[in-house]
């Protein structure tokens, strides 16, 4: 079932269950989106999206690598609508750039662990690339401030289209 344009008053009407699935849809963590759930009601938007950020700043780090399993790597094939939408500037990309994204994915997630995570969405591949290689130079730690943020806007961009204020 698809949530897109649901509105706050809708979502916050939700059954438990269906505002876990619908939020699970927008960030794969089980604990995020049952401490999203449990804030309802909402006043306004705004008000969801702070609470999304702080409880994904709280999120332990095996949660945000079992929220990272429900991201494709830059440049694979989209395994959902969303990362489809988000991805839409490498669906053009030349094989060079394609390629350079392909062997950047491995070598970051040699060095750092876990995939690249950016917020991919109104970025060309070229663009996507040339972040992936400057971050290729950051330390561990960094990376993982980075990736976060990174994390935070992809939720926000995917709870907008949620309630109907995406794209």
């Amino acid at each position: 079932m698809t949530y897109d344009g649901l509105g706050l008053a809708e979502f916050d009407a939700l059954p438990e269950a269906e505002a876990n699935a619908a939020l699970l849809v927008c960030c794969s963590s089980p604990e995020w989106a049952r401490a999203l759930v449990a804030g309802r009601p909402y006043p306004n938007v705004d008000a969801l999206f702070e609470r999304a950020d702080a409880v994904l700043a709280e999120l332990s780090e095996a949660e945000i690598d079992r929220t990272l399993d429900g991201h494709p790597r830059i440049g694979a094939r989209p395994d959902t609508a969303a990362s489809a939408r988000e991805q839409a500037g490498v669906a053009r990309a030349e094989d060079a750039v394609r390629e350079g994204l392909a062997e950047g994915n491995l070598a970051y997630e040699r060095k750092f662990g876990h995939i690249y995570l950016v917020c991919a969405t109104g970025k060309s591949a070229d663009e996507l690339l040339e972040l992936l290689t400057a971050r290729l130079g950051n330390d561990p730690e960094t990376e993982r401030r980075i990736m976060r943020t990174e994390l935070a806007k992809i939720n926000r961009i995917r709870l907008a289209r949620l309630l109907g204020d995406g794209e």
